[in-house]
């Protein structure tokens, strides 16, 4: 079966691109001699914003018109993308969705969504989605969400889009940083001393510590227990560029109890970062990168002089 090739996304949907880079005067960062910047990702596309942009766009130019499968949980950003992107190339979706006990349920609002987008959802079961790595758990997922579509005829994109192409597709934003002046104190060549971004399943880092220029550093949170995402950036990173690249560690202490948990303290200290700046925080991953970049900040952990970036992957579900 042939597909005919959907418009370019970097050419059909018009992404704002270079994404703004706003400085912001933040207390806790301005007393230590700190820059706090805004990389404004979240402005990219209204339905594509942020890393979802920079991870899908080379992954839908690969995929050449084909139907699109991809994994998530029922409240999945990543889900929600990939059904956006279907409704506005012209392309079939379908979701693999964590949990089958909710093909009974009413959909929730993120599943709603991706439904009204034309996606279609495919339930499996907690352990099959957790064993999906293996080629044989796979191949039956495959058959069994494909329905009518030859499962070697359907495109994959994994869990989150992370993938060597996304990582790729994300090295753009370290690129763009290198070429942003970043004013008095930014170091030879402008730019961000150090950028914090937000981690799922590692693809945004993986490619933007590739992309920086030489003498800037990346830091991702995660927002998932378990300290398994060094390894998997690592392979990224292989299977991307060939090998390790550019300056880049974690820090593992602020996911707040694992994903989609957001305790009172986090939600308190989002809401005080929306009424200083007027900016609406994302909690899931955006609240935790800020709350952990405000924390080492007050640790002392960067020099007086430095510029921090702080990466806006996304913004508030609806």
């Amino acid at each position: 079966m042939t597909h005919e090739a959907p418009p370019s996304p970097s050419t059909a949907l018009r992404p704002a691109l270079p994404s703004p880079l706003q400085e912001t005067g933040d207390e806790r960062f301005t007393s230590r001699g700190l820059r706090l910047l805004l990389k404004r990702d979240d402005l990219i596309h209204p339905d594509l914003p942020g890393n979802k942009w920079r991870k899908l766009t080379p992954n839908l130019e690969a995929a050449a018109g084909r139907p699109v499968l991809t994994f998530g949980g029922a409240y999945s950003n990543h889900l929600r993308a990939v059904a956006a992107a279907g409704r506005l190339l012209g392309f079939d979706t379908i979701g693999v969705v964590r949990g089958d006990e909710l093909a009974g349920r009413p959909l929730n609002p993120s599943l709603a969504q991706c439904a009204a987008d034309g996606m279609r959802l495919h339930f499996t079961d907690r352990a099959a989605y957790r064993a999906k790595r293996d080629p044989v758990v796979l191949a039956r997922i495959l058959r069994e969400a494909a329905g009518d579509s030859a499962p070697d005829d359907v495109y994959m994109v994994p869990e989150g889009g992370s993938n060597a192409l996304a990582a790729l597709g994300c090295a753009d934003l370290g690129r763009e940083l290198g070429r942003e002046p970043c004013g008095a104190g930014s170091g030879a060549g402008g730019g961000a001393h150090v950028v914090g971004v937000a981690c799922g399943t590692g693809g945004t880092l993986a490619g933007l510590a590739a992309g920086l220029p030489r003498g800037r550093r990346a830091i991702g949170f995660p927002v998932l227990r378990g300290g398994f995402l060094g390894e998997e950036i690592r392979a990224l990173q292989r299977a991307a560029f060939g090998g390790p690249a550019g300056d880049w560690s974690l820090d593992e202490r602020f996911h707040f109890g694992g994903y989609a948990r957001t305790p009172p303290e986090l939600d308190a200290f989002a809401a005080d970062f929306e009424q200083r700046h007027g900016l609406a925080v994302e909690r899931l991953y955006v609240a935790k990168m800020l709350y952990g970049l405000t924390a080492l900040a007050e640790e002392g952990a960067f020099p007086a002089g430095a510029s921090v970036t702080a990466v806006i992957t996304g913004r508030p579900a609806p």
